[in-house]
């Protein structure tokens, strides 16, 4: 257990951000009463360790920079709540894969220098389980990326933790880039071979595993970054995933929000962006080269993990199955007991989702 539990954190991630990406997400923007004392101290925070960036950026101009990026990483896809997170820890446990840390999801500049002593407090800190669904937290274990590109550029979807009134219009500029900028764009590739670059170094993969919904909805600008990259598309139970991410955004906003935002509003944009996703990947998944795609109901990775990690490596033509093998069957063993949320749709859940979310309902062949 963390000395500090999640829902109560005096600050929010912001306070690994660089200086520049801090105002540019915050200037103009209303801070609301009850959100000051934790803007002013995440802000204080932020710029005194934004000191600390130009030493990072020196190594990683000298070290790493000119390093090739002609590499094929693995994207796992989805939206939230549908297992991404499972799947990514399974395959982590192949050694060859490299990934983006939780540590460097706040503090994606303290990576090439200051890590061990800023590591060690922010585990003397963090609590040690996900207070949504009881998932292991751990600074070393792998994490989505989007929370790092949040704390690199300005230009994020996860922008909306802190200002959820802006969800949607983050949704639109970020999360599928319907109407971003071409700078934009060029920043997000930018800042995101950076930090591929940097979590290869820091955990010596030589393959780059990412987990991260928000890029479900980047499929035309990855594959123009990585010509060759592999996907894993994660479906889901629609019902299932409406209970699980409303429960999780609304878990989850609470230590990171500078403005309120309604269970009604965060609902409305949970069934909207939901759609908004689903129609980009699948016009999107079009540009994916044969044989570097698998789609797969997350509930038959859950009836047999190990077999379905074979058909992935497989299908995908990655390397390494049968030395990455026994390392993955032991992390599934310590697995078995693991209990999971148990949801109950109520009425209006499955009302919402059958009216909102029916072409994923009959495309998958889900029903109650």
């Amino acid at each position: 257990m963390g000395l500090l539990e999640f829902q109560k954190l005096p600050v929010n991630t912001l306070v690994g951000a660089d200086w520049k990406t801090f105002k540019r997400i915050t200037q103009g923007q209303q801070i609301e009463k009850g959100y000051k004392t934790k803007y002013h101290l995440t802000k204080a925070i932020c710029r005194l360790l934004s000191s600390l960036k130009p030493l990072q950026d020196r190594r990683y101009d000298k070290h790493l920079k000119e390093l090739p990026a002609d590499m094929e990483p693995v994207f796992i896809l989805g939206h939230w709540r549908s297992g991404t997170t499972f799947v990514h820890n399974v395959l982590a446990h192949d050694k060859h894969f490299g990934y983006t840390t939780t540590y460097q999801t706040v503090f994606p500049h303290l990576m090439m220098w200051g890590q061990p002593f800023f590591k060690k407090t922010m585990a003397w800190l963090m609590p040690d389980k996900r207070p949504t669904d009881n998932m292991e937290l751990n600074v070393d274990l792998p994490q989505e990326e989007e929370f790092a590109l949040s704390n690199m550029m300005p230009y994020s979807y996860y922008n909306f933790w802190y200002l959820p009134h802006n969800m949607q219009e983050y949704s639109d500029r970020f999360l599928t880039m319907e109407t971003a900028s071409a700078e934009e764009i060029q920043v997000f590739k930018e800042t995101f071979l950076k930090l591929v670059k940097i979590s290869l170094w820091n955990t010596k993969g030589t393959q780059f595993l990412s987990k991260n919904p928000p890029h479900t909805g980047k499929v035309k600008e990855i594959l123009e970054m990585f010509p060759q990259a592999k996907f894993i598309y994660l479906m889901r139970n629609p019902y299932t995933v409406f209970e699980s991410t409303r429960s999780f955004f609304n878990n989850t906003i609470i230590p990171l929000q500078l403005q309120k935002i309604s269970p009604e509003e965060m609902e409305n944009n949970i069934l909207n962006i939901y759609r908004q996703l689903y129609h980009n990947y699948e016009e999107d998944k079009k540009l994916i080269p044969e044989g570097n795609l698998i789609e797969i109901k997350f509930e038959d990775f859950e009836a047999d993990p190990l077999a379905m990690t074979e058909r992935i490596y497989r299908t995908l033509n990655i390397p390494g199955f049968e030395e990455a093998q026994p390392d993955i069957a032991a992390y599934l063993n310590k697995k078995k007991g693991y209990k999971k949320n148990a949801y109950r749709y109520e009425t209006r859940t499955v009302e919402l989702v059958e009216k909102h979310w029916d072409f994923a309902l009959k495309q998958w062949g889900y029903q109650l």
